[in-house]
């Protein structure tokens, strides 16, 4: 028993000894950390910061450079208007004036999610901790910087009043676009001293410091730091600072940002796209503090033709059909590699909402631009370009009910029927499917979209790198009528699927990514998917460049689809408001996407559909381009011998006209006739008006 109790003890003492050990070691680390940290009051003598430069693909051209000098003008705690002190403390640190250096809780917290995650991603930092680091440690979020940012803090809540402090927080601290403290800031974003901000914009001010490339009023989170601002105020309703109306009338308040503020920029919307990533995916003190280089994909003579092209184009088109904006996109297909951006016309018109990204941001109707992908899907199907609709006025039920067998009054009194007109108001009879894509024809390509499925369509849509046609009940069979939205980007990256014959390439933006001491942080690699067979590919591509087969379309303005020792493929979309027109074109070496529209959504004039809007600017830009580029053709596709009539275009039986309904069944168009095709719920819907078409063919 004695043996054991001794034994026992020896256990204790060596257990306390190493606690004593640890305690002891990590008193001679902090100490040593210490040592080695600079005095707190000596601020002029921090940490130089290196600035990241953003270049175009030659790594020649500088496109932009973050932080590179930093503009500070210091001002007294006086001079800084209330609103702004509050606004800071409503959002950054609610308890400064009442807790010490350090708020314990918050750093319990950040500890406890920190273990979680497996790595640093929340500080729980005070305004003294952000001082400290700011003013005098590297980006890095290392647990040693944490603890050399708690001992700084202590030293300066023991040198400075909680005033003081707060007041060096202010003058020291980044808010983006090299505005480094409240004085720069205020004249950086709002062209005014701090003094004379008002309660909207302090509290904007307030928004930016958390990230200020993420929240940045000329990125692409603009919406975002609305909604942070509002918050701002929330907070400082809650703490007693402001009351409801003026809570209510900052909110409802949008400040004007100077058009100015963002220094020089090459490819502005291009370059803020990289911005919001290299801080999403490095941090914001990084990107600010940490010297990257950053070779973009940016083809720099393409995006100074592009943005030339764009600023003439929307300029003709505001005179024309006050269309007031337009964007593009060019990729190289082979490799997803982004050759040139411009998001709108003026990336610095701040009041016409210039710096909105439409190409990246913009959610827009698509129009005829989607009919490719049903087509696609429908040859995959079994169904072939030869095969045979007909473009007849049709009702059309969306979701199997049944609707009027009229062909003259239609009920568009009924949302679940609907039917579409073609743009010239006209309709041809018996139409094969080659020309219902080449020509856009409103009826067969509706037709075309219930044979192959909306919900197979949408699969290829996705697949083909499209993320937001995601809500099948809002389109019905209008989808390849522009029944979604979906974005410019997105659409020449699916439109490359086709130029590759089915293959995706990821869409990248960035070649490599060094950091300050020349270590390669990310390189460009190819990521590839075969996402459709070539066959089908091939058969879109075959189509979409076919001159003669396109020209009843674009009629006098086919020139502008075609290049000398070229072959372009052309898809074009215009939605019936003409709120959208979209030009979207390739060849196996550059696929090149334009919108054209307004920002505030305002509809073009009628007729400013996307051959007089938007093809004039894909024209452009492409007749210049494609000089530097290789002469490639598409391949053709495999003839593909069909075992139906119908399929190879004969649609008469028996010396009577029918659709294709009566034919095939939808699900299997190579199997044989249905026995009972009125069981399909849209049959009688297609087949009348072929009927009352035939008897008009038929003599006396």
């Amino acid at each position: 028993m004695i043996k054991k109790k001794s034994f026992v003890l020896k256990l204790i003492g060596l257990f306390l000894l190493a606690i004593f050990g640890l305690v002891f070691w990590g008193l001679m680390v902090i100490t040593k950390m210490a040592k080695e940290l600079p005095n707190p009051e000596q601020f002029v003598n921090r940490q130089i910061s290196q600035s990241t430069k953003i270049y175009d693909r030659t790594g020649q051209i500088l496109l932009y450079e973050i932080h590179g000098e930093e503009k500070r003008t210091t001002i007294s705690f006086e001079e800084i208007p209330e609103y702004a002190k509050q606004a800071t403390l409503a959002i950054e640190d609610q308890e400064f004036y009442r807790h010490s250096a350090f708020d314990w809780r918050a750093i319990i917290r950040a500890f406890v999610v920190n273990i979680i995650k497996g790595r640093v991603v929340q500080g729980g930092s005070t305004i003294t901790q952000q001082l400290a680091r700011n003013a005098f440690l590297s980006p890095e979020r290392t647990y040693t910087r944490k603890i050399k940012e708690l001992i700084l803090a202590h030293w300066i809540e023991q040198r400075y009043s909680k005033d003081q402090i707060l007041n060096l927080y202010l003058n020291q601290i980044p808010y983006g676009t090299n505005a480094y403290g409240i004085e720069a800031a205020s004249q950086t974003f709002f062209s005014k001293p701090a003094n004379d901000l008002t309660l909207s914009e302090a509290a904007v001010l307030a928004a930016l410091v958390k990230a200020p490339s993420y929240y940045s009023p000329w990125g692409i989170h603009q919406d975002e730091l609305e909604q942070r601002k509002n918050y701002v105020l929330e907070q400082m309703f809650k703490l007693g600072f402001i009351d409801e109306q003026q809570k209510q009338l900052a909110q409802n308040t949008k400040p004007k940002f100077s058009n100015q503020s963002i220094g020089s920029i090459k490819a502005p919307h291009l370059v803020m796209m990289v911005y919001d990533y290299l801080s999403g995916k490095y941090g914001e003190d990084v990107v600010e503090k940490g010297g990257l280089r950053v070779i973009t994909t940016l083809d720099w003579p393409l995006q100074e033709l592009a943005e030339k092209t764009v600023k003439e184009g929307a300029e003709r088109n505001t005179q024309l059909y006050q269309g007031k904006n337009a964007a593009l996109v060019a990729q190289d297909p082979k490799t997803g590699q982004v050759l040139a951006l411009v998001g709108s016309k003026d990336y610095f018109d701040v009041e016409n909402e210039g710096n909105f990204n439409v190409a990246v941001q913009g959610l827009r109707q698509p129009g005829s631009a989607l009919k490719p992908f049903a087509y696609l899907t429908a040859f995959q199907k079994g169904y072939s370009p030869e095969a045979v609709v007909f473009d007849l006025p049709t009702e059309f039920s969306s979701y199997n009910n049944i609707c009027p067998l009229t062909n003259i009054n239609f009920n568009d009194d009924n949302p679940l029927c609907f039917h579409p007109e073609n743009f010239d108001g006209r309709f041809r009879g018996p139409v094969n499917l080659r020309t219902g894509l080449a020509q856009s024809i409103n009826v067969p390509s509706v037709k075309v979209l219930y044979l192959a499925g909306l919900a197979d369509t949408l699969k290829t849509v996705q697949a083909f790198g499209l993320t937001t046609l995601t809500n099948p009940s809002r389109y019905g069979l209008s989808l390849v009528l522009g029944g979604g939205e979906v974005k410019l980007i997105e659409m020449v990256g699916a439109y490359s699927v086709f130029s590759q014959e089915g293959i995706k390439h990821h869409q990248s933006l960035i070649l490599e990514v060094k950091d300050s001491q020349g270590r390669i942080l990310e390189k460009y690699l190819d990521q590839a998917t075969q996402v459709v067979e070539p066959q089908y590919a091939k058969i879109i591509n075959n189509i979409l460049s076919d001159i003669e087969a396109r020209s009843g379309l674009f009629q006098n303005s086919l020139n502008l689809t075609v290049f000398p020792d070229r072959e372009a493929a052309l898809k074009t979309g215009t939605t019936n408001d003409y709120k959208d027109a979209w030009a979207i074109g390739y060849t196996p070496t550059l696929v090149v996407g334009v919108w054209t529209g307004n920002n505030n959504n305002k509809p073009m004039q009628k007729q400013a559909g996307s051959i007089l809007a938007a093809v004039p600017i894909w024209h452009a830009f492409m007749s210049k381009a494609l000089e530097n580029q290789p002469a490639e053709f598409f391949n053709k596709p495999e003839a593909a011998p069909q075992n139906k009539p119908i399929l190879w275009g004969e649609y008469i039986s028996n010396g009577e006209a029918h659709d294709i309904l009566y034919y095939v069944d939808k699900n299997n168009p190579l199997g044989p006739q249905p026995l009972n095709p009125e069981s399909n719920s849209q049959f009688w819907n297609w087949e009348l008006p072929v009927k009352a078409w035939w008897q008009q063919q038929l003599p006396g």
